[in-house]
């Protein structure tokens, strides 16, 4: 979705590592766009033009702005900035293998911050169920694991911003506050400025604007989908939250990850086998899959029926 980068997240959402594949490409990974923060600049453009014009016409509707949007939307800005710049520091430090392990650790992280910060409650069955995702990870990187204690420290700062990021933004959505297009429409306008300037300062603007491609329309179109899809990929990780949880958002990024490596061992031709490997992503699938049953399974029971009060009921 995304034009080619060395950015962390970018290698977290291709999962290279878990299966060698590398099936899930982006449109513009031909041309190799050096400048990450510049689209990521482009994507919040596009999701402040889309959700503005829709609330102008009526498609959509969310808030006006007054003084309290700021108190209600954060932190949800700085754990946005957080999760960025954590994210491209920790881009050269780690092998790939390591890089993705490490990144599993969202999803614990985000089942505790939902008990501490929602109050959520899960089960024993749910939590095996997240831990068998971490341990396939482990295990299908075991032959390419190396130590950076710099990597690792900026890493789990990445973890730790993302998941805080995905349960406060579940906690923000309420339909009588922000609502879901709120929360993405503000979060984008707070943001867009800051990471102008975080753009100017580290070269990543210079870069953009001295690319060689601008006068190629196909590149123009191809950074025009990109900000497009980044846009959608946004809406659709907040839709999920929203009528899920912050950890089955992540458990669904982690499931989609390894259904990438599994196609990548049928098509594409360019996934190297290794048991461990092989033995690894199937434990992160399984784990995937008891998670998604078990969280199913839980929505689909009928909720208990107070017997007295429908007496009352009947009664009155």
């Amino acid at each position: 979705m995304l034009p080619h980068t060395q950015r962390a997240e970018n290698r977290d959402s291709s999962a290279c590592f878990e299966g060698r594949s590398s099936l899930h490409r982006s449109p513009c990974s031909t041309v190799s766009f050096p400048s990450p923060i510049f689209l990521g600049i482009g994507q919040m453009a596009a999701t402040i033009m889309i959700l503005y014009v829709s609330k102008l016409n009526k498609i959509i509707h969310f808030p006006d702005f007054d003084k309290k949007i700021p108190v209600k939307l954060f932190p949800l800005p700085l754990l946005y900035v957080g999760n960025h710049i954590s994210g491209l520091s920790s881009t050269s430090k780690l092998s790939l293998p390591m890089f993705t392990v490490l990144r599993k650790f969202t999803i614990p992280l985000t089942l505790l911050l939902e008990t501490v910060i929602l109050g959520k409650q899960y089960s024993l069955n749910i939590i095996v169920s997240v831990f068998a995702i971490i341990l396939g990870a482990f295990i299908a990187a075991g032959s390419d694991l190396a130590f950076n204690l710099e990597g690792y420290i900026f890493v789990f700062l990445n973890d730790i911003f993302t998941a805080a990021n995905g349960v406060y933004t579940k906690q923000k959505m309420d339909p009588k506050e922000l609502g879901k297009y709120g929360v993405l429409f503000y979060n984008a306008c707070f943001m867009i400025i800051p990471t102008l300037i975080i753009s100017v300062s580290t070269g990543d603007l210079r870069q953009a604007t001295e690319f060689n491609q601008w006068k190629n329309v196909l590149f123009i179109l191809q950074f025009l989908l990109s900000c497009f899809l980044g846009f959608l990929l946004m809406y659709s990780t907040v839709l999920c939250s929203y009528y899920n949880s912050a950890l089955t958002t992540a458990v669904v990024g982690a499931i989609k990850n390894v259904s990438v490596a599994y196609i990548g061992m049928l098509i594409g031709g360019d996934y190297i086998f290794s048991l461990l490997n092989f033995v690894g992503l199937n434990i992160c699938m399984a784990g995937g899959l008891r998670y998604s049953f078990l969280t199913l399974s839980s929505q689909l029971k009928p909720k208990p029926v107070d017997e007295e009060n429908i007496r009352l009921d009947l009664k009155s």
